[in-house]
């Protein structure tokens, strides 16, 4: 018998879903949902990029994050006065994990801004809205294309992300909050399809963590974004 929401084994990911075009204004947007974690992705495409951007010939792709009021049990605060800490290191990560896929060179000069809004939040709120950019991402491009702004896809290959983490000794894929509050070892990795690795972000919150199991969590987080590239393979084949 398991703890587990879903009652998921250890290597078991959340129910995992994405629901494409759901933001008609946007050039690209779906809503992802990893068991009781949503998140709200839109691409928009401007022409033009940042001044210092200009003489390179090439486009730029930036994210920001946000988490909605009420995404959580209680009410948080709306950051008026500019995202703090925790969500500018988040957004730098999304930012970072799309600009490893995309062809700037491909992409002209053209700036893709993608925006991941939290509407539920019950762990691995950046993992999902890495995931869910993605395919944003993509389907911005597919806009790009279909409007004669590009001749190519920028998307490279598509990217994404999973935790992992380590709770009652027992590595466990796929960590909802009740889980990632009491991890002994809290990872998330970023991964592209091609089997590389974009960032692992690795903390043990008590005792130091081994080799070994920072080789099993990794293990166990490639398995997981497998399971990622496949829901977005076919949310994109269905959009």
């Amino acid at each position: 018998m398991t703890d587990r929401s879903e009652g998921r084994s250890p290597s078991e990911p959340r129910t995992i879903s994405i629901e494409t075009g759901v933001a008609p204004y946007a050039e690209g947007s779906c809503i992802i949902a990893t068991g009781n974690t949503r998140v709200l992705c839109t691409a928009s495409v401007v022409q033009g990029v940042p001044p210092w951007r200009e003489r390179s010939g090439a486009g730029w792709v930036t994210a920001e994050y946000a988490m909605l009021p009420r995404a959580t049990h209680t009410r948080s605060g709306r950051e008026r006065n500019g995202p703090k800490g925790r969500t500018q290191e988040i957004q730098r990560l999304i930012g970072r994990s799309l600009r490893s896929v995309t062809d700037m060179e491909a992409l002209g000069q053209n700036t893709v801004t993608v925006d991941c809004d939290v509407l539920q939040a019950d762990g691995g709120t950046r993992t999902a809205s890495i995931t869910g950019a993605c395919v944003a991402l993509a389907l911005a491009g597919r806009w790009m294309m279909n409007e004669s702004l590009l001749t190519r896809s920028p998307l490279r290959q598509r990217v994404a992300a999973v935790s992992v983490g380590v709770i009652d000794g027992e590595p466990r894929l796929d960590l909802d909050y009740p889980e990632d509050s009491r991890a002994q070892v809290d990872m998330n990795v970023v991964g592209t399809e091609g089997g590389g690795l974009v960032e692992v972000q690795g903390t043990a919150e008590g005792d130091p963590f081994s080799r070994q199991e920072l080789d099993a969590l990794i293990d166990l987080a490639t398995a997981g974004l497998e399971r990622l590239f496949a829901v977005q393979a076919q949310a994109l084949k269905d959009a």
